[in-house]
């Protein structure tokens, strides 16, 4: 029997989310996905399900959502927790980091995220309609199924009661300098706006959302005012803007496919996901890097999620779960060869 999932209160600022929709841009149609892809990949692997499987991405007030059909895995990634609520009555606390299996009539309440994004993923992924080859939702193009009150969402369903629950350590984002290459606008710039981004500290404002984030610190001067303007050409998640004013803009992943502000920098594809981390104040540095160095960056951050994959562990259900019931590799061997 299949799993029946409905939304029972939308929360606020929620979205589906998959890896994304590529192959539009050209269209105007932004790649859109998780903004955090990493902990994304995390919420499935403890729900049993592989990684592009459609999540709910929290980034305010999580949603309620209530199983209608079969027997549900659920699983949050993140500075969260919820609330399970059985169809019996009984009520108690759910941390981030471990599964839980739900019945019908269970209602689990995710909580508020102070900042920064979360995720909740189920068995076999929120199963809405594809569009454009994707589930994610792109709400100023209204394209995706938006979490609403009363969407009803199909997904896979446990195949007895005995089924194992699963737990990981927290994933911990690297700390440090955003890496970027510089470019490609960046002979728009005076060369003490070069060494003002590469030396200088930004702070994050509350000026953002899944399209970009805005940034303030040290004006980066543009060689002329009539530099603060280009042709509009190709935008890419994490290219940095910078308008008229001098104050950074990073894109992320709703980004528009065209701007027509200069470029300074991109930040790297191995730190993207700790920019949607980031909270309302706080400070981060930039440093470059070359194409090779972000390549490795890259392959690095994939090891490292896969040894956290490995390190997951699993148990009975309702019983504490033993660290030494090794989960990850079997369960991920097939990640473990993508990309060798």
């Amino acid at each position: 029997m299949n799993g029946l999932i409905e939304v029972s209160d939308p929360g606020l600022g929620n979205s589906l989310q998959d890896l994304g929709r590529f192959g539009y841009r050209h269209m105007g149609i932004a790649v859109s996905g998780c903004v955090d892809p990493i902990l994304a990949r995390c919420a499935n692997a403890l729900a049993g399900n592989p990684p592009e499987c459609a999540c709910v991405e929290v980034r305010g007030a999580g949603p309620a959502l209530t199983v209608r059909q079969g027997r549900v895995r659920a699983a949050l990634a993140g500075d969260v927790s919820a609330t399970l609520l059985r169809a019996g009555g009984e009520e108690r606390e759910i941390e981030a980091w471990r599964s839980v299996s739900l019945d019908p009539g269970d209602e689990l309440r995710v909580g508020f995220v102070a900042g920064g994004a979360a995720y909740v993923a189920v068995s076999g992924g929120f199963a809405t309609p594809l569009q454009l080859g994707s589930r994610s939702v792109y709400r100023r193009a209204e394209i995706g199924e938006p979490v609403a009150a009363g969407l009803r969402i199909p997904c896979a369903a446990l195949p007895h009661r005995g089924s194992h629950e699963y737990s990981a350590d927290p994933w911990r984002h690297e700390e440090g300098p955003f890496r970027v290459m510089l470019g490609p606008q960046d002979d728009h710039f005076k060369p003490e706006a070069i060494a003002a981004l590469l030396g200088g500290e930004y702070r994050a404002t509350k000026e953002s959302d899944r399209m970009g984030a805005r940034f303030e610190g040290a004006a980066l001067a543009h060689l002329t005012p009539a530099s603060a303007d280009i042709v509009s050409d190709g935008t890419v998640p994490g290219a940095i803007q910078v308008p008229g004013n001098g104050q950074p803009i990073i894109l992320l992943a709703d980004c528009q496919t065209a701007g027509g502000y200069p470029k300074i920098a991109t930040v790297i594809s191995a730190d993207l996901p700790r920019l949607a981390q980031l909270r309302p104040g706080q400070a981060i540095r930039f440093q470059a890097v070359d194409g090779p160095q972000a390549r490795q960056a890259l392959r690095a951050l994939e090891t490292r999620w896969k040894w956290w994959a490995y390190g997951m562990v699993y148990g009975p259900p309702g019983m504490e779960i033993n660290k030494d019931w090794r989960a990850g590799w079997p369960l991920f061997e097939d990640a473990w060869r993508q990309g060798e």
